[in-house]
């Protein structure tokens, strides 16, 4: 594909208006077909006008990106979402006024205005409110709905800083508006309210448990705990992705069994090759391991699953740019967020999972 000169604008996160002049020219960039990487609440989305065909297709190009893995359509307000999807059913508005802005995408049957290119071919539509204020800011002033992937190369762990979209996609796209680390640096809960019952479709912030405390029974789509093959209903669903270079192997279960298991496994690893594997640990656990033959990083505390969530891709990331080849990651429990944080491990390790 054509190299382009990809211009990085810093963004103040607190008050982006003070940079409104960026932001417009990311909105002209937008509005002209091209191509503006973003920050929100979850991770850096890659950002190009939702209801264009053409916008929509550069986005699976400069990502690589399989053309039957539905976007994510981001609008800025609630009264938006009539002119893409057919009808909101009654879950959907009680999720909307509890969750909407944040980290939750819903699935509505699509209007015909949204091109098959941005639904991955499907008849439903996938649709989330930010509540960041640059990308709300963002598509205020483009005046037009947003599809938005992760802005990273495709299958690779997504980007929770600008370096991270700049890493990746640098020279393929227009523009980077830097607003900061993302604060829960997982993507989005999505719920699909477009076929009856809602059914979680990929865990994040939003927890299954608040999902029920809302609106009562929601059902668990079986890609989000096992290895499925087919087509995708929602970004996030094949069953090897958010991955690094490494091969990732997870190991999960009693906390001492975990780390003599992840210890017996590294020094086999650079035994026979000679290289240092790396730990994903959490504090409990980091000072348990060879540090002097392991790159050891920490995750954050056993017992703050938020900070845990948070560091995941980035902790992944850093294993690329120190060139391991193999990662041993503690498992979690999957209560609350440990759902959405253990379906990202289990798919980054393309379900290489070992039991204690």
């Amino acid at each position: 594909m054509l190299r382009l000169n990809t211009v990085v604008y810093k963004i103040d996160a607190e008050n982006p208006r003070l940079n409104l002049a960026e932001i417009d020219r990311a909105a002209d960039i937008l509005r002209g077909g091209g191509l503006v990487a973003f920050p929100t609440e979850t991770v850096y989305g890659l950002g190009a006008n939702a209801l264009s065909p053409e916008a929509v297709k550069k986005i699976y190009e400069a990502k690589g990106r399989p053309s039957d893995n539905p976007l994510i359509v981001h609008i800025a307000r609630a009264d938006e979402l009539g002119a893409i999807a057919e009808e909101t059913p009654e879950t959907a508005k009680i999720l909307m006024s509890r969750f909407w802005p944040g980290p939750l995408t819903l699935v509505f049957k699509k209007r015909p205005a949204v091109p098959y290119e941005t639904s991955g071919g499907l008849e439903t539509v996938a649709v989330r409110m930010p509540s960041n204020d640059i990308a709300r800011l963002l598509i205020e002033r483009a005046g037009l709905p947003i599809a938005a992937p992760s802005a990273n190369s495709s299958g690779k762990p997504s980007p929770t800083r600008a370096s991270h979209v700049e890493y990746d996609l640098g020279g393929r796209i227009d523009m980077i508006l830097d607003g900061g680390p993302a604060y829960y640096g997982l993507e989005s809960t999505i719920v699909d309210c477009a076929r009856g019952a809602p059914c979680l479709l990929r865990p994040g912030a939003v927890t299954l448990e608040m999902l029920r405390e809302a609106v009562g029974e929601v059902a668990v789509d079986p890609a989000v705990n096992s290895k499925t093959e087919g087509r995708p209903q929602a970004p996030g669903m094949r069953y090897k992705h958010y991955s690094p270079l490494a091969n990732v192997t997870v190991v999960r279960g009693p906390q001492a069994g975990v780390v003599r298991k992840i210890n017996e496994l590294a020094a086999e690893y650079a035994a026979d090759t000679g290289r240092p594997p790396g730990i994903l640990a959490t504090r409990q656990t980091a000072a348990l391991y060879d540090k002097e033959r392991c790159a050891v990083l920490i995750l954050g505390d056993r017992g703050d699953p938020p900070a845990i969530g948070a560091n995941l891709f980035n902790m992944l990331r850093k294993f690329d740019y120190y060139g391991i080849g193999q990662v041993y990651s503690e498992g979690f429990d999957e209560a609350g967020l440990g759902l959405a944080i253990m379906n990202r491990l289990k798919k980054a390790s393309g379900y290489d999972i070992i039991e204690i």
